[in-house]
């Protein structure tokens, strides 16, 4: 791990990477991950298409189809699948309740998920664990866990009544991976099907889905990606795809997958058609690989300096220990009395921007805060300064208040 500022990245006039996207210069950006920031570029574009919508509705939603896959198969091209595997989803939510409805019945199965799952998907496998009868296994997956552990922890939770397992490709909460790799070969093997939540993937991995097995897997390209809010991929690799269906019937539904999800009648679909203009731009800026480089190198450093600032305050270690960590997301843990739970995280996150003004992302797990660092091009190492300057100390006392409080 380097402790060093990378240099920031530039456009090619010299100006800094930020003024490609038209964030408010006032706050510090500092949580990319959650919502992502889509650049200029890819707004432009998707207002164009927004305006061609309106110029004639008549001429442009009969020929939407073919466009929605054309755009298709360029994001395939992007995670180097092929298009005929690939549907385009509102968001990895979206494309969870996708599978979530569409499986076949199966009464009194199981759900297995893990404890790192993303809170929305989960609670879709408990309404679906309700309708089959049956219900939602939990298994730990201790934050520091190898691959080899988080694959155990998981495949010893596998019951005969399990019916289909939900697993994290990058988590959301704890910023860490899972061995999709390990956990994909056994679950094909016994027969389990397996839906993977890569929210966080796309434009984090090179190659993402090399060698893994699963049924269905489904990436945000709104977060790293920074495509228009409301473009995510729905990858099926298995007999499943032919059970899938829009969560909106429409006139494509008698097609076979994934062209069923290329017509939904009147939705907005400019957000998927503007996608590759945001894929496009980061390559042709910077290339994707540069990125990557730079968004582990920055968080390597903001993760040590945040770190150091505040066990300096303290005097406890703000280290996280995470297995499988990813190269832009990263955990520093906060002093007892901050984010204990998700209510309280989130509560935390709204305090920080209303009162220091700086968009972070707070998490919770095992009833320990986390600070969740959320690297992207647009950001330097200035940002983390500041914020170990300016917000630590604020944070540390805050802490120091609620313990006193209780």
């Amino acid at each position: 791990m380097t402790t060093e500022a990378p240099k920031p990245l530039l456009l090619p006039d010299g100006r800094p990477a930020a003024h490609a996207w038209t964030l408010d210069p006032t706050l510090r950006h500092l949580n990319h991950g959650s919502f992502g920031a889509v650049p200029l570029a890819a707004q432009q574009e998707q207002q164009r298409l927004r305006e061609e919508m309106e110029r004639a509705p008549v001429v442009w939603f009969p020929a939407l189809p073919g466009r929605v896959a054309a755009a298709r198969a360029e994001v395939a091209g992007f995670l180097r699948v092929p298009a005929r595997d690939l549907a385009l989803v509102p968001n990895a939510s979206a494309g969870a309740s996708v599978v979530y409805g569409s499986l076949p019945h199966r009464a009194g199965g199981e759900v297995l998920v893990t404890d790192h799952g993303y809170g929305a998907v989960t609670m879709g496998a408990e309404r679906l664990a309700r309708r089959w009868g049956g219900r939602v296994r939990t298994a730990h997956v201790p934050l520091e866990a190898t691959a080899e552990e988080a694959a155990a922890a998981v495949l010893d939770a596998v019951t005969d009544r399990t019916a289909l397992l939900v697993l994290d490709h990058i988590t959301s909460a704890t910023a860490r991976r899972l061995p999709v790799d390990l956990i994909g070969t056994a679950a094909r093997a016994a027969g389990i099907p397996l839906l993977v939540d890569g929210a966080h993937v796309p434009g984090l991995i090179e190659d993402p889905l090399a060698g893994l097995e699963f049924d269905a897997w489904v990436g945000n390209l709104h977060k790293f990606g920074c495509a228009p809010r409301g473009a995510s991929a729905l990858v099926v690799r298995s007999e499943l795809r032919d059970e899938l269906y829009p969560l909106v019937d429409s006139w494509g539904a008698q097609e076979p997958f994934p062209e069923r999800f290329d017509t939904q009648g009147t939705l907005d679909a400019t957000s998927y058609l503007a996608a590759p203009a945001a894929l496009d731009f980061v390559e042709r800026t910077w290339g994707w690989a540069t990125v990557r480089t730079y968004l582990s190198d920055l968080a390597d450093h903001a993760e040590h300096l945040i770190g150091r600032a505040f066990a300096e305050l303290t005097g406890e270690s703000a280290a996280a220990e995470v297995g499988m960590p990813v190269n832009a997301l990263r955990l520093v843990r906060l002093p007892d009395g901050l984010a204990g739970t998700r209510l309280e995280a989130d509560a935390l996150r709204d305090r920080v921007a209303a009162e220091l003004g700086v968009e972070a992302a707070f998490t919770s797990f095992g009833g320990t805060g986390y600070f969740r660092l959320s690297t992207h091009a647009y950001n330097t190492a200035a940002d983390y300064e500041d914020f170990a300057e300016r917000c630590v100390p604020v944070l540390a006392d805050w802490a120091h208040r609620a313990r006193n409080a209780r």
